[in-house]
Protein backbone atom coordinates (compact mmCIF):
# COMPACT_ATOMS: atom_id res chain seq x y z
CA UNK A 1 0.00 0.00 0.00
CA UNK A 2 1.94 3.31 -0.56
CA UNK A 3 0.16 6.12 0.72
CA UNK A 4 -0.54 9.84 -1.03
CA UNK A 5 -1.92 12.78 0.91
CA UNK A 6 -4.97 11.23 0.16
CA UNK A 7 -4.31 8.57 2.24
CA UNK A 8 -3.06 9.87 5.47
CA UNK A 9 -5.45 11.67 7.86
CA UNK A 10 -3.97 15.28 8.74
CA UNK A 11 -2.81 14.98 12.47
CA UNK A 12 -1.08 12.55 14.64
CA UNK A 13 -2.41 12.12 17.99
CA UNK A 14 -2.66 11.10 21.89
CA UNK A 15 -5.17 8.06 20.57
CA UNK A 16 -2.45 7.38 17.54
CA UNK A 17 -0.09 7.17 20.57
CA UNK A 18 -2.11 4.62 23.09
CA UNK A 19 -2.75 2.66 20.42
CA UNK A 20 0.79 1.86 19.51
CA UNK A 21 1.81 1.38 22.61
CA UNK A 22 -1.01 -1.26 23.60
CA UNK A 23 -0.01 -2.99 20.40
CA UNK A 24 3.05 -3.41 21.30
CA UNK A 25 3.08 -4.31 24.91
CA UNK A 26 0.48 -7.19 23.44
CA UNK A 27 3.06 -8.37 20.66
CA UNK A 28 6.01 -8.65 23.94
CA UNK A 29 4.11 -10.11 26.49
CA UNK A 30 3.64 -13.17 24.25
CA UNK A 31 7.70 -12.84 24.57
CA UNK A 32 9.95 -16.48 26.16
CA UNK A 33 10.34 -15.68 29.70
CA UNK A 34 14.37 -16.56 28.89
CA UNK A 35 14.75 -14.35 26.18
CA UNK A 36 15.23 -10.79 27.41
CA UNK A 37 19.03 -10.87 27.75
CA UNK A 38 19.20 -11.51 23.79
CA UNK A 39 20.26 -9.01 21.52
CA UNK A 40 17.63 -6.49 20.13
CA UNK A 41 17.88 -6.58 16.29
CA UNK A 42 20.80 -4.74 15.33
CA UNK A 43 21.34 -2.84 18.51
CA UNK A 44 23.69 -2.86 20.89
CA UNK A 45 21.65 -3.25 23.90
CA UNK A 46 19.91 -6.36 25.32
CA UNK A 47 15.94 -6.73 24.96
CA UNK A 48 15.54 -5.67 28.98
CA UNK A 49 17.94 -2.64 28.13
CA UNK A 50 15.93 -2.08 24.99
CA UNK A 51 12.66 -1.74 26.60
CA UNK A 52 13.69 0.38 29.81
CA UNK A 53 15.09 3.03 26.57
CA UNK A 54 11.63 3.34 25.11
CA UNK A 55 9.79 3.65 28.46
CA UNK A 56 12.52 6.53 28.95
CA UNK A 57 12.07 8.36 25.75
CA UNK A 58 8.34 8.59 26.22
CA UNK A 59 9.20 9.46 29.67
CA UNK A 60 11.19 11.99 28.08
CA UNK A 61 8.88 13.43 25.67
CA UNK A 62 6.17 13.43 28.33
CA UNK A 63 8.19 15.71 30.70
CA UNK A 64 9.46 18.26 28.35
CA UNK A 65 5.63 19.23 27.26
CA UNK A 66 5.15 19.40 31.59
CA UNK A 67 6.41 22.97 32.96
CA UNK A 68 3.75 25.34 32.24
CA UNK A 69 6.62 27.21 30.11
CA UNK A 70 8.54 24.32 28.68
CA UNK A 71 12.31 25.31 28.30
CA UNK A 72 13.06 25.43 24.07
CA UNK A 73 16.91 25.84 25.29
CA UNK A 74 17.84 22.54 26.49
CA UNK A 75 15.35 19.47 28.31
CA UNK A 76 13.94 19.08 31.44
CA UNK A 77 16.76 18.59 33.92
CA UNK A 78 16.48 15.00 34.69
CA UNK A 79 19.79 12.89 35.56
CA UNK A 80 20.67 10.49 32.96
CA UNK A 81 23.11 7.61 33.32
CA UNK A 82 23.84 4.43 32.27
CA UNK A 83 24.60 1.22 33.68
CA UNK A 84 26.44 -0.19 31.94
CA UNK A 85 29.97 0.90 29.39
CA UNK A 86 27.93 0.99 26.15
CA UNK A 87 24.09 0.69 28.00
CA UNK A 88 21.34 3.10 27.24
CA UNK A 89 21.59 6.39 29.70
CA UNK A 90 18.27 6.52 31.06
CA UNK A 91 16.60 8.98 33.67
CA UNK A 92 14.46 5.56 35.31
CA UNK A 93 14.57 1.79 34.92
CA UNK A 94 12.75 -1.29 35.59
CA UNK A 95 12.77 -2.81 38.45
CA UNK A 96 14.78 -6.44 37.71
CA UNK A 97 13.05 -8.12 40.53
CA UNK A 98 9.52 -7.61 39.21
CA UNK A 99 9.95 -10.04 35.84
CA UNK A 100 9.24 -9.12 32.18
CA UNK A 101 5.63 -8.64 33.44
CA UNK A 102 6.66 -5.86 35.75
CA UNK A 103 8.86 -4.44 32.90
CA UNK A 104 5.84 -3.97 30.70
CA UNK A 105 4.19 -2.34 32.88
CA UNK A 106 6.40 -0.26 33.51
CA UNK A 107 6.44 0.02 29.68
CA UNK A 108 2.98 0.70 29.36
CA UNK A 109 2.50 3.48 31.66
CA UNK A 110 5.24 5.34 30.23
CA UNK A 111 2.93 5.62 27.43
CA UNK A 112 0.67 6.56 29.23
CA UNK A 113 2.31 9.42 31.04
CA UNK A 114 2.81 10.52 26.92
CA UNK A 115 -0.73 9.92 26.11
CA UNK A 116 -2.01 12.37 29.10
CA UNK A 117 0.56 15.13 28.44
CA UNK A 118 -0.36 15.49 24.60
CA UNK A 119 -4.18 15.27 25.26
CA UNK A 120 -3.63 17.84 28.24
CA UNK A 121 -0.98 20.76 26.37
CA UNK A 122 -2.80 22.55 24.00
CA UNK A 123 -1.57 22.79 20.19
CA UNK A 124 0.47 26.08 20.60
CA UNK A 125 2.44 24.65 22.98
CA UNK A 126 6.63 24.08 21.80
CA UNK A 127 9.21 22.26 23.71
CA UNK A 128 12.87 21.36 23.60
CA UNK A 129 14.04 18.26 21.12
CA UNK A 130 17.72 18.27 20.06
CA UNK A 131 16.16 17.86 16.50
CA UNK A 132 14.33 21.50 16.89
CA UNK A 133 11.22 22.73 19.51
CA UNK A 134 8.29 20.38 18.54
CA UNK A 135 4.23 20.83 19.53
CA UNK A 136 2.37 18.29 21.39
CA UNK A 137 1.55 16.45 17.98
CA UNK A 138 5.43 16.47 17.28
CA UNK A 139 6.08 14.69 20.14
CA UNK A 140 3.03 12.26 20.02
CA UNK A 141 4.62 11.23 16.59
CA UNK A 142 8.01 10.92 18.09
CA UNK A 143 6.36 8.31 20.84
CA UNK A 144 4.82 6.48 18.25
CA UNK A 145 8.11 6.24 16.00
CA UNK A 146 10.43 5.01 19.23
CA UNK A 147 7.47 2.58 19.89
CA UNK A 148 7.19 0.67 16.26
CA UNK A 149 10.96 0.91 15.36
CA UNK A 150 12.36 -0.16 19.22
CA UNK A 151 9.06 -2.92 18.55
CA UNK A 152 10.93 -4.42 15.65
CA UNK A 153 13.99 -4.53 17.53
CA UNK A 154 12.50 -6.19 20.29
CA UNK A 155 10.65 -8.35 17.84
CA UNK A 156 13.60 -9.69 15.98
CA UNK A 157 15.54 -10.31 19.48
CA UNK A 158 12.97 -12.04 20.70
CA UNK A 159 11.67 -14.21 17.98
CA UNK A 160 8.16 -12.92 17.56
CA UNK A 161 5.99 -11.02 14.55
CA UNK A 162 5.68 -7.38 14.61
CA UNK A 163 3.82 -5.58 11.88
CA UNK A 164 1.95 -2.47 13.04
CA UNK A 165 -0.85 -0.93 11.03
CA UNK A 166 -0.18 0.87 7.68
CA UNK A 167 -2.28 3.63 9.04
CA UNK A 168 -0.11 4.51 12.38
CA UNK A 169 3.09 4.33 9.97
CA UNK A 170 1.68 6.71 7.16
CA UNK A 171 0.79 9.31 9.78
CA UNK A 172 4.43 9.37 11.57
CA UNK A 173 5.71 9.51 7.66
CA UNK A 174 3.83 12.18 7.22
CA UNK A 175 4.57 13.98 10.31
CA UNK A 176 8.34 13.11 11.23
CA UNK A 177 9.47 12.36 7.44
CA UNK A 178 8.14 14.21 5.00
CA UNK A 179 10.70 13.68 2.41
CA UNK A 180 10.34 9.71 2.60
CA UNK A 181 9.16 8.18 -0.55
CA UNK A 182 5.42 8.02 -0.79
CA UNK A 183 5.24 5.30 -3.64
CA UNK A 184 6.44 2.60 -1.15
CA UNK A 185 4.73 0.60 1.53
CA UNK A 186 4.61 2.65 5.12
CA UNK A 187 5.80 0.18 7.09
CA UNK A 188 8.92 -1.06 4.65
CA UNK A 189 9.40 3.00 4.39
CA UNK A 190 9.30 3.56 8.14
CA UNK A 191 11.71 0.98 9.00
CA UNK A 192 14.26 2.40 5.82
CA UNK A 193 13.41 5.93 7.35
CA UNK A 194 15.03 5.01 10.66
CA UNK A 195 18.10 3.10 9.37
CA UNK A 196 16.82 -0.49 9.71
CA UNK A 197 15.98 -1.53 6.06
CA UNK A 198 16.81 -1.05 1.92
CA UNK A 199 14.09 0.01 -0.23
CA UNK A 200 14.24 -1.27 -3.52
CA UNK A 201 16.20 1.33 -5.06
CA UNK A 202 17.23 2.93 -2.02
CA UNK A 203 19.97 1.71 0.60
CA UNK A 204 19.84 1.09 4.04
CA UNK A 205 20.31 4.82 5.58
CA UNK A 206 23.65 4.71 7.67
CA UNK A 207 22.32 8.18 9.72
CA UNK A 208 18.88 9.67 9.78
CA UNK A 209 16.70 12.33 11.52
CA UNK A 210 13.27 13.44 12.11
CA UNK A 211 12.07 16.30 11.68
CA UNK A 212 9.65 18.07 14.25
CA UNK A 213 9.10 21.20 13.04
CA UNK A 214 5.87 22.53 14.07
CA UNK A 215 3.39 22.21 10.48
CA UNK A 216 1.24 24.73 9.95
Amino acid sequence: MSRSSQDVPPFVTADDLERAVHLAVDVLREAPEDAWGRKAGSLEWDCWETVEHLCDDLFYYAVQLGPRTPPLNGSVPFAYESRRPGGPGNALYAKRAAGPAGLLEALEASGALLVAMVRARPPHVRAYHAYGASDPEGFAAMGIVETLVHTHDLAEGLGLAWTPPDDLCARVLARLFPDAPHDTDPWPTLLWATGRAELPGRPRLTTWRWDGTPRP
